[in-house]
């Protein structure tokens, strides 16, 4: 079923959810699952690309952090136009990767 998470919120916060649920016609928790389904997608890909742009990870991998195909990855930098670091090591890595991801 999944864990019971509790917590206090601003009345505005309150105020907002309560507005889109009317809109959306959900209860609360359905809205709150997925804004914070969507805020932690959000929060795993800036996380990624953090770990991208600072050389920590090679772009294979920040994509698998984010839990986002390569591919979308690719696009997110274009669009956030970070600079695309890549180097032989990072592309052996990413072949190795690959062939242990179609295994």
């Amino acid at each position: 079923m999944g864990t019971t998470i509790t917590t206090r919120v601003p009345d505005e916060i309150a105020k907002d959810i309560d507005f889109f649920t009317k809109l959306e016609k959900l209860d609360r928790s359905t809205l709150t699952r997925r804004l914070l389904a969507e805020a932690l997608e959000e929060h795993k890909i800036d996380y990624a690309l953090r770990k991208y742009k600072d050389k920590e990870v090679s772009l294979w991998k920040a994509a698998r952090i984010a839990n986002v195909p390569l591919s979308r990855i690719l696009l997110i930098l274009k669009q956030k136009k970070i600079p695309f670091n890549y180097s032989e090591k990072d592309l052996e890595e990413d072949i190795k990767a690959a062939d242990n991801y179609k295994k």
